[in-house]
């Protein structure tokens, strides 16, 4: 994957022929502390939501995300790498703990570039990563999963894992008007551009 300062990045995947990924609650904890371990040194993330069989991060590149390192000979991107890293050791852990093997998520990670302000796709990507758990039915209203930064935003958690006064910035996001505006439909149409 190939990441440039100052863009906006869809980032999701999802398990093999679409299994969970997530058995437990503390499956969804252990994952956001290997997000916090292997991506966040490399970008800011603005909005996430684990869900039982995929997730969806939407974040910022910076000077940090476009680096690389020499991994076996080869140079990487940072982000990439922390990816691979968040995942492959993520597997790790479900593997032990189900006493199972292989690979428990599609081989590649996507990485959609969302331009920002372009026909409001920012904020509509920002929007749809919240709104995912309520569209799948498996709450009725956003506030009620646990696994995304829906909460945070809300001030219903003090959560440190996004950044939200950039995302605020970026976005243009209106706190006053910020639960209205989270609730509004996004057309299926639109949808497909953040993919």
């Amino acid at each position: 994957m190939e990441f440039f300062a100052n863009e906006l990045y869809h980032l999701y995947n999802r398990g093999n022929n679409k299994q969970p990924i997530f058995f437990k609650p503390d499956n969804y904890i252990h994952f956001l502390n290997k997000t916090r371990k292997y991506l966040l040194p490399h970008c800011d993330i603005l909005a996430y939501s684990l869900m039982p069989n995929h997730f969806h991060f939407f974040i910022h590149a910076d000077e940090r995300t476009t680096i690389t390192k020499k991994v076996a000979n080869s140079e990487k991107n940072v982000l990439s790498e922390g990816i691979r890293l968040l995942l492959s050791s993520y597997t790790q852990g479900i593997n032990k703990q189900n006493n199972s093997t292989g690979s428990l998520f599609q081989q590649n990670t996507k990485a959609k570039p969302i331009v920002k302000g372009s026909n409001m796709y920012d904020v509509l990507c920002f929007h749809y990563v919240h709104q995912n758990p309520m569209k799948a039915k498996l709450v009725a209203k956003m506030e009620d999963w646990e696994y995304s930064s829906f909460r945070d935003y809300c001030g219903m958690r003090k959560g440190t894992l996004c950044n939200q006064a950039m995302a605020i910035q970026l976005l243009g996001l209106n706190k006053n008007s910020f639960y209205a505006d989270s609730y509004k439909i996004i057309n299926d149409e639109d949808v497909k551009t953040i993919f």
